[in-house]
C-alpha cells in the first residue's frame, strides 16, 4: 500500500515546444528585410514541411508567439501565444498552422527605432511562465540585421533567459559575417 501511494503520475505537458519569434523592426531594417522576416514566417507556417514537422514532433503540437521589437521600450506582441495542434490529422494541422500564418501576415509594423535585442529577450522571457501553456522545451528565435545600440545588455539577457528555463535561443542574422558573428557571440545560447 505504501508503494502504491508513492506513485503519482507527472503532470502532462500541453505542447512539445513553446516558441517565441522575435522580429527586429529597428530603423536599420528596411522594407525588404522586414518582409523577408515576416513573409518567411508566414510561408513557413503555411508549408507542408513545417506542418509535418510539428505533427511529428513531441506531443504533435507547439505553442508560438510573434513579437516585433526595436529600441529599449519598443516591443509589441503581434500574435499572442497560439497552439498549433497537429494531433487531429493533416487537415486540422494545416488549419491551425495556416491560421497562425494569417495572423502574422496581418501584423502592422509599429516601430523603426534603435536596436535592443537584449530588451526584446527580457520582454518575452517571462511570458513562458505566464502564457498558461506547459511545454517540454522553450525556445526563442531572434532575427535581425544589427548589433545592440540600445537597451539591456544582450549577452546578459540571453544568460538570464537560459537561467530562467529557456532551453535555447537561436540567432537568425540578416547580413554578412560581422552580424552573424555578433549574433553567435551575444544571442545564441542553450541546447
Amino acid at each position: 500500500i505504501a508503494a502504491m501511494a508513492a506513485v503519482v503520475p507527472a503532470s502532462a505537458a500541453d505542447v512539445g515546444l513553446e516558441l517565441a519569434l522575435l522580429i527586429d523592426v529597428s530603423g536599420s531594417v528596411d522594407a525588404n528585410e522586414y518582409n523577408l522576416q515576416k513573409s518567411g514566417y508566414v510561408q513557413a507556417f503555411q508549408s507542408a514541411a513545417v506542418q509535418n514537422a510539428i505533427a511529428g514532433s513531441q506531443l504533435g503540437k507547439i505553442a508560438v508567439t510573434y513579437v516585433e521589437w526595436s529600441g529599449n521600450a519598443q516591443q509589441v506582441v503581434g500574435v499572442n501565444w497560439t497552439v498549433i495542434d497537429c494531433t487531429g490529422g493533416a487537415a486540422a494541422c494545416a488549419a491551425s498552422s495556416n491560421a497562425f500564418a494569417t495572423a502574422v501576415n496581418g501584423v502592422t509594423r509599429l516601430y523603426s527605432g534603435l536596436t535592443a535585442p537584449g530588451s526584446a529577450i527580457n520582454f518575452v522571457t517571462p511570458t513562458f511562465a505566464s502564457n498558461g501553456i506547459d511545454g517540454l522545451r522553450q525556445v526563442i528565435d531572434v532575427s535581425g540585421d544589427g548589433v545592440e545600440n540600445d537597451g539591456f545588455n544582450t549577452a546578459t539577457a540571453r544568460d538570464n533567459a537560459l537561467a530562467a528555463g529557456v532551453d535555447a535561443i537561436n540567432g537568425l542574422a540578416i547580413g554578412g559575417s560581422a552580424i552573424t558573428a555578433w549574433y553567435a557571440a551575444n544571442i545564441q545560447g542553450g541546447a
